[in-house]
């Protein structure tokens, strides 16, 4: 399908279900772990898609991201893993390929009888080891299964606040967890954005409930509240994790665009993508978050030719900036304390 001709870019509004599963060819699934008090979430394209990935957080946990650097073989993947547990939860990934092994997709390095196909499964993980869930798993975490799980759930539908990959999570001194948000331009192209928010930075302007995303909300989507009316301090940073819990962050997200790029263009919008975290928290990219965002092309619409063509993966890339920052708050504002769990929630403020 190309992409629709004569019309002027604007300012467009969301998807129908305000969700990045409104890009044409994506699903979503999600599992749980509720006594760990953990769980993972998988981005499933329909087919292969066009993937790149950022990384600006100084403690990051991912898999196979080398693997997305465009002078490597693949350029494409089967899905994106985003995952609780720290270094345990990037075994979620296995249990996906082996999944999407079992079901026949993957790079097909060799055509013989025989020869499995490789699916490929790039993953990151935040830290939600210290949230008094029990990990006590010994020789068995569960990531593997959950993996499993979350794949066989995918839909265009799935849960935000406390649910997959940020069931666990505290966003600052709040309950973090998953969101999710879309935005359909003008002329037709498609960016969303999912992330799972456990960031050191608070998401909230110190002395209220404001977002530091309202700026960009789009009607009342995350609580209608729009900017704080007050000037904000240097360094007063609200509701930061500081002391203690300074090293149980990082904020994994995945952006996706049905417009047809390739694997650098991609990756102009997954660096153009991690501005809108440093819009919806502060602070970001710190020494003690592993922030990463992975940026996924399903390639349903076609852009225009080549003179145009910076121009409209610019606007993609804000476009994602901007969703991305969306989506922080909506996680944030749709999050609620697991059972026996301790601590406050956005609502609560």
């Amino acid at each position: 399908m190309a992409m629709a001709q004569g019309r002027q870019h604007g300012p467009g509004g969301p998807g129908r279900l305000n969700l990045i599963t409104d890009v044409a060819g994506l699903r979503v699934g999600q599992a749980e772990h509720a006594i760990a008090r953990t769980g993972v979430t998988i981005i499933l394209p329909d087919e292969r898609a066009t993937c790149a990935v950022d990384v600006r957080g100084g403690a990051p946990g991912t898999r196979e991201t080398d693997a997305l650097n465009a002078w490597n073989l693949v350029d494409s993947v089967d899905a994106v893993v985003l995952s609780g547990g720290s270094v345990y939860g990037l075994a979620a990934a296995d249990g996906v390929a082996t999944w999407l092994g079992a079901h026949g997709r993957g790079f097909l390095a060799v055509a013989t009888h025989g020869v499995p196909r490789a699916p490929i499964v790039p993953a990151a993980v935040l830290f939600d080891l210290a949230n008094q869930g029990d990990k006590n798993w010994g020789m068995d975490p569960p990531y593997r299964r959950l993996g499993i799980e979350a794949i066989e759930r995918a839909s265009g539908l799935f849960a935000l606040g406390t649910a997959g990959a940020g069931f666990g999570a505290g966003a600052g001194a709040l309950k973090g967890g998953i969101g999710s948000a879309s935005l359909i331009t003008a002329d037709g192209m498609t960016v969303g954005a999912i992330v799972a928010v456990n960031s050191l930075g608070s998401p909230v302007v110190p002395g209220g409930k404001h977002f530091w995303a309202a700026p960009f909300e789009c009607g009342d989507e995350f609580g209608g509240l729009g900017p704080a009316p007050h000037v904000v301090a240097g360094e007063d940073w609200g509701f930061a994790k500081i002391n203690p819990g300074a090293r149980a962050n990082t904020t994994i997200a995945c952006i996706a665009t049905d417009v047809a790029l390739d694997q650098g263009e991609i990756k102009r919008v997954a660096i153009m993508a991690q501005d809108g975290l440093a819009r919806a928290i502060r602070p970001m990219h710190t020494p003690f978050d592993g922030d990463v965002v992975f940026a996924l092309s399903t390639g349903r619409v076609q852009l225009p030719p080549s003179a145009e063509r910076a121009f409209l993966i610019t606007r993609i890339g804000a476009a994602a900036a901007d969703v991305l920052a969306r989506a922080v708050a909506r996680g944030v504002f749709e999050a609620i304390l697991p059972p026996g769990m301790d601590g406050q929630t956005w609502r609560s403020l």
